[in-house]
């Protein structure tokens, strides 16, 4: 057989391999800035979520300043860093968490990792198609900002999620993520979880300030998903280094977790691979009726 038939004799034999595998719900956590809760919404819901019997799994993007690890008391022997120098695999590294959540700790304190080329970023992406867990959903969170991974990371989830609180600083750079994101990268629909509100009414006019501003300036989608109270359980969870899902089920923080997880769940598991790179791609591409019939 000649070598270019060989090779399509190949890919179409390992998509039909992927052919029985979901495809994994991919989500990007994302806040603009520091300071608004992102990682401790992202570890938490990660628990809610495997609380309600999803398989989860959450990859700890902030590749310079990795604590995902920290809030679930973990303590990884090898991160993303030495995945990326050749030194194990991906899967060598996967930790197991709060609920069964399995957990991808990134690095903490090398600066190199916080300035990762783009074929670096996009080698973590596809790194994970190499993956043999079985998972329902996977959790990105990422950097705070708009630096190149954050941009990279959003673009190849199936869902951006900003998490956002009443402050003119976390406004304002939420706007910006989405802001650039869209331009630059053609995400043209995000999720918004209003943080640490103080009243029942805060997290919808909270939104209601983001959304007249994307409004005005943007063409995207934006959805409020819902509102995690001010609690101090919260504080007390972090210091115990457990998720406060675990720690305090019972709290204002938790049930809103919850309620917030179950809308999660229900979005629309995607069918199709949009053009860009994304994780988990050659699940997507197996999906698809016309190329497994060409295979």
């Amino acid at each position: 057989m000649p070598e270019a038939g060989k090779h399509r004799a190949d890919q179409a034999q390992g998509l039909r391999r992927l052919t029985g595998r979901r495809p994994v719900k991919v989500i990007a956590v994302s806040g603009g800035k520091g300071g608004v809760g992102k990682t401790n919404v992202c570890a938490n819901l990660a628990v809610a979520l495997a609380a309600a019997g999803r398989r989860v799994m959450v990859l700890d993007a902030d590749l310079g300043l990795a604590n995902i690890d920290v809030l679930y008391g973990l303590q990884p022997r090898a991160t993303l860093a030495d995945v990326l120098r050749g030194d194990c695999r991906l899967e060598d590294i996967v930790l197991s968490g709060p609920q069964g959540v399995r957990v991808v700790p990134g690095a903490s304190g090398l600066t190199e990792m916080a300035t990762l080329a783009a074929p670096a970023l996009a080698g973590i992406v596809h790194s994970f198609s190499e993956l043999h867990e079985d998972l329902d959903i996977l959790l990105i969170d990422t950097a705070p900002g708009i630096t190149p991974d954050v941009l990279r990371f959003a673009e190849a989830a199936h869902e951006v999620l900003i998490v956002v609180r009443d402050e003119p600083t976390s406004i304002t750079d939420a706007y910006a993520v989405i802001k650039v994101l869209s331009g630059e990268r053609d995400v043209q629909r995000f999720r918004v979880i209003t943080n640490m509100t103080q009243g029942s009414g805060d997290g919808v006019a909270l939104y209601n300030k983001l959304s007249r501003v994307t409004d005005r300036f943007l063409n995207i989608s934006l959805h409020h998903t819902g509102s995690i109270p001010f609690d101090n359980r919260v504080g007390r969870a972090v210091q115990m280094q457990t998720p406060f899902m675990s720690a305090y089920p019972a709290s204002m923080a938790a049930l809103s977790m919850r309620k917030l997880a179950e809308r999660v769940d229900a979005w629309e598991i995607p069918q199709q691979a949009r053009g860009n790179i994304e994780f988990f791609l050659e699940r997507l591409v197996g999906l698809n009726p016309l190329v497994q019939k060409a295979g």
